[in-house]
């Protein structure tokens, strides 16, 4: 039995209400074991408690957006949601000082306020592309109807993401586990891999979203046999990738130390932070090969080559030399150095199991 597009998209609204009911359950019982299981320390312990509580309680605006996000990419109107989401980032990075330092005659809140920032910045891109789902959209159903979950609109959609929701749930993974390997060596070392990972993110963004474009347009052109198309999408989108990938190193390293004053951290802490920076920036080029061969695997309806390597970025290769290097004297450099070499050999994967796959599906 066929399904509709409103049937597949309230279903997955539906599910996505599921998800935000356990982030919550979460947030109220389980943050406390969670940050128990990463830091002895009770000090740090309780404020990150606090964030997460705060961040997973009300995840609803975060995680109802990502759904409404994608069904709205769907019915090609991503400019939309290029706005909700550049508009809830922009708010969150302009009231993080306002609501952490206490401006305008606001109470000083602290990690709280970083958390209030974070939610309300959510919440904004949720409104804005909610506002237009339910009012803008017409190729779509919005009736109640829709989201009575049904097997035969689910069973496909888990099909064809579960790999998608393994490698989103990597990346939380990896960075637990660093977060416990760098916390046995120093709290300092476990402040700069945060830190890493919030600039990373900047760089990193636009290539996923070259990603999201190649997917499509690999995939349409495979389907026409249109083997010169694939090629050219695929080279151009991994030479925009590169040169992203170039101008964050050129200036996360040129500017690391100005861009880690801002975080307000120690003198040693800072120190720390810029050397992890410059240690693990050699990574960057290798990230973005990875980030446009994952989605021409993906494209080419090759989801198990993108899973592994995925794996193999995140998982395989940095957490166990990361956990080896720990145990060394000059331990918290090979940990550093095991992230750009964790990188390294997920781009070389990449290459040869790409390569594999247009052989396979014969695109010359």
């Amino acid at each position: 039995m066929r399904t509709s597009g409103s049937e597949t998209a309230g279903n997955a609204i539906f599910v996505t209400l599921v998800y935000s009911l356990a982030f919550f359950l979460f947030g109220l019982f389980g943050a406390p074991a969670f940050i128990a299981s990463q830091t002895g320390n009770e000090e740090i312990g309780s404020l990150a408690v606090l964030y997460l509580q705060i961040v997973t309680i009300f995840s609803f605006g975060t995680v109802m957006y990502m759904a409404l996000e994608k069904i709205i990419m769907a019915t090609g109107h991503t400019m939309v949601t290029m706005t909700a989401q550049l508009s809830g980032a922009l708010a969150n990075c302009l009231l993080d000082p306002i609501l952490i330092y206490g401006c305008f005659g606001l109470p000083a809140m602290g990690v709280a306020g970083a958390a209030a920032a974070t939610v309300i910045g959510q919440f904004l891109s949720l409104f804005i592309a909610g506002h237009y789902y339910f009012h803008e959209i017409r190729e779509l159903d919005h009736g109640f109807r829709c989201l009575k979950p049904r097997l035969q609109v689910l069973s496909p959609v888990y099909a064809i993401g579960i790999p998608a929701m393994v490698m989103q749930l990597l990346t939380p993974v990896m960075s637990y586990g660093m977060n416990i390997i760098l916390g046995g060596l120093s709290v300092s070392a476990v402040t700069a891999y945060g830190i890493y990972y919030k600039l990373q993110n900047f760089v990193f963004m636009p290539a996923y979203g070259l990603n999201n474009a190649s997917i499509p347009i690999i995939s349409f052109n495979r389907g026409a046999g249109r083997g010169d198309r694939v090629k050219g999408t695929l080279r151009w989108a991994l030479m925009g990738a590169l040169a992203i990938m170039a101008a964050g190193m050129a200036v996360i390293g040129a500017g690391a130390g100005i861009l880690v004053h801002g975080f307000g951290l120690t003198e040693e802490s800072m120190n720390l932070t810029v050397t992890a920076l410059h240690i693990i920036l050699w990574g960057f080029p290798f990230a973005g090969i990875t980030i446009i061969l994952q989605g021409a695997c993906q494209a080419m309806e090759e989801g198990g080559c993108s899973l592994l390597i995925s794996f193999v970025r995140l998982i395989l290769i940095p957490l166990p030399f990361a956990w080896l290097a720990a145990k060394e004297s000059n331990g918290l450099f090979l940990v550093w150095l095991s992230i750009p070499g964790g990188e390294l050999a997920a781009g070389i994967l990449a290459i040869f199991l790409t390569v594999w796959a247009m052989k396979k599906r014969d695109i010359r």
